[in-house]
């Protein structure tokens, strides 16, 4: 069985900057162009429209996407079926996740805490639940620590994947260190 290659994390936890970042390198990548570049996401998400809903209701579907990379957020990869996964798992700092949405959504979050809580919650049994699958070879990066030294975290990334034919540089290339608009400082 060939391996499908999943991106994976919170929503707004850089999924798509990783996804950019592959595609620049060589990877081909799942996409069908419906959600477009937006003022959220300006290079674009590189995603299937309704992959969660798609996994629910048939879970073979994710056999379409052999050797290719196939972003599908935390909460979908519980409806991927036994096959052969490279994921590579995305952490992000939770209050610039959360910030981050509520730019997206133009509004606040008037139950920040209790989203707060159902995210890491959900993080953490996501991490917990593919680390434990026999079946999902997992690397954890962190979205924070790719834009501060993106040659170093992006290697890890290229070496995980193997001999894919992967430029590194490109990948590299690809972080836009402007797009990181909801920086929260450590504390």
């Amino acid at each position: 069985m060939k391996p499908i290659y999943i991106i994976s994390g919170l929503p707004r936890s850089g999924t798509s900057m990783l996804m950019q970042a592959l595609h620049a390198g060589g990877l081909p990548v799942a996409e069908d162009g419906i959600r477009k570049p937006d003022e959220s996401n300006p290079k674009g998400y590189l995603e299937i429209e309704s992959i969660i809903d798609k996994l629910r209701d048939n879970p073979e579907f994710v056999f379409n996407f052999e050797e290719k990379v196939l972003k599908v957020i935390a909460f979908g990869l519980q409806y991927l079926p036994r096959g052969n996964y490279k994921v590579v798992y995305m952490d992000r700092n939770i209050e610039e996740v959360l910030d981050s949405m509520e730019k997206m959504m133009e509004a606040k979050d008037e139950a920040r805490a209790g989203t707060k809580s159902a995210f890491m919650k959900l993080n953490e049994k996501t991490k917990t639940d593919i680390s434990q699958r026999d079946d999902m070879d997992v690397l954890f990066v962190n979205y924070n620590e790719i834009l501060s030294d993106p040659e170093e975290q992006l290697g890890k990334v290229h070496r995980f994947f193997g001999d894919k034919n992967l430029d590194l540089t490109k990948m590299v290339e690809a972080v836009d260190r402007q797009l990181y608009r909801q920086k929260r400082v450590k504390g």
